[in-house]
């Protein structure tokens, strides 16, 4: 017994249509261009619905005083809070050296030579297992 296949559209000739084609859903497509993705519309809240949102946490870390304290606050938030300070388990002093030079060579922070040194030896006096207070 030889089989014949026939195509969608022979079908659709024959005047069959989409919901009597086995495998063809019939839908409301919209138009658009392809590859494209769009995406739905944001529900909107029923009426009575309560939506809260809390203060934005404004938490700095307490660091430990000493020289150059000053100018990691000030040079450091500039692009990230300083509580990832206190937050770094006790790092090795050449490491803290290189996480400062990462920052300032990948990440482009704009802190002088000068102040980079500073900021290093007061990360270096504070942050490094042998100089960690818990």
């Amino acid at each position: 017994m030889k089989r014949r296949w026939l195509t969608l559209t022979a079908l659709l000739a024959l005047g069959l249509g989409a919901a009597q084609i086995p495998g063809v859903v019939q839908g409301n497509y919209t138009g658009g261009t392809l590859g494209t993705i769009t995406q739905p519309a944001p529900a909107q809240p029923s009426e009575g619905s309560v939506y809260r949102v809390g203060a934005w946490p404004l938490y700095t870390a307490e660091l430990p005083d000493g020289p150059g304290k000053e100018l990691v606050l000030s040079y450091c938030q500039v692009c990230h809070s300083v509580t990832y300070i206190p937050m770094q388990p006790p790092l090795p002093a050449a490491t803290w050296e290189a996480e400062v030079n990462k920052m300032i060579k990948t990440y482009g922070a704009q802190i002088p030579e000068d102040v980079a040194k500073q900021i290093i030896a007061y990360l270096q006096a504070h942050f490094t297992p042998e100089t960690r207070k818990e």
